[in-house]
């Protein structure tokens, strides 16, 4: 179905019996993956999600510097999750399979772009239909966020998870933004616009997150963060 079909579909009328049924069906399959998600993922233990661009090729930096961020992390005892596509999520899941840690893929199903990369545990590879399950299970089952350079979903991510330690919705884990070139643009907005010319933020928020430039200070960050904070669950 195309977009102009599917938009078409959307102002057509329907019934009573015909929404009901329709969505009665997809609650049960967002039940579903729910329910697959925790019997999943409930037993890997302590692991930092990777974030990064599906476009980002093998030989470029950023692909290389989330390969070793996850080498450094396993070799610390983390897992390792990704969204389980190419780019730096391929990166982040070869790094831990490279070292014998845990390396686990949580892929979405798309029209296009999104395939799951051959570096994924087999028994931790999930595939999602809806991207707001997905989004519980990166939050649920991590104790940090490690978020490389990316596009739109990237974002998507990063700030889901700003605004619930923000409003205290899941317990405080480092958000850590790895390469400082990328992001100094963004800090820098947040920093005039958000906070100082529209107070839209509290000086506070800016402690949510941290801006690194090496694997090893994106894993010290993780480290030193539960050196003060007792670990917690996050929902």
């Amino acid at each position: 179905m195309t977009g102009e079909d599917k938009f078409r579909s959307a102002f057509e009328n329907k019934n009573w019996n015909e929404i009901k049924t329709q969505n009665s069906w997809q609650i049960f399959k967002i039940m579903a993956e729910f329910v697959e998600g925790f019997e999943k993922l409930a037993k890997i233990g302590p692991c930092v999600s990777i974030f990064g661009s599906a476009r980002t090729k093998p030989d470029h930096e950023y692909y290389l510097l989330g390969e070793e961020i996850a080498q450094k992390l396993t070799r610390k005892g983390y897992g390792v999750i990704t969204g389980g596509g190419p780019g730096i999520m391929e990166a982040g899941n070869k790094g831990a399979r490279a070292t014998g840690g845990k390396s686990v893929g949580l892929n979405i199903v798309l029209p296009f772009e999104q395939t799951h990369n051959p570096y994924i545990d087999l028994d931790k590879l999930m595939n999602f239909d809806y991207f707001f399950v997905r989004k519980v299970m990166f939050l649920k089952y991590a104790q940090g966020f490690v978020v490389l350079p990316g596009g739109f979903g990237t974002l998507d991510e990063l700030f889901e998870a700003l605004t619930l330690i923000q409003t205290k919705k899941v317990a405080q884990f480092p958000v850590v933004l790895v390469g400082s070139q990328f992001w100094t643009g963004l800090v820098d907005w947040i920093k005039e616009v958000m906070l100082k010319k529209e107070q839209n933020i509290h000086e506070d928020d800016l402690l949510l997150f941290s801006v690194v430039d090496t694997a090893d200070e994106a894993v010290n960050a993780i480290i030193e963060f539960y050196e003060k904070y007792v670990l917690k669950p996050n929902f």
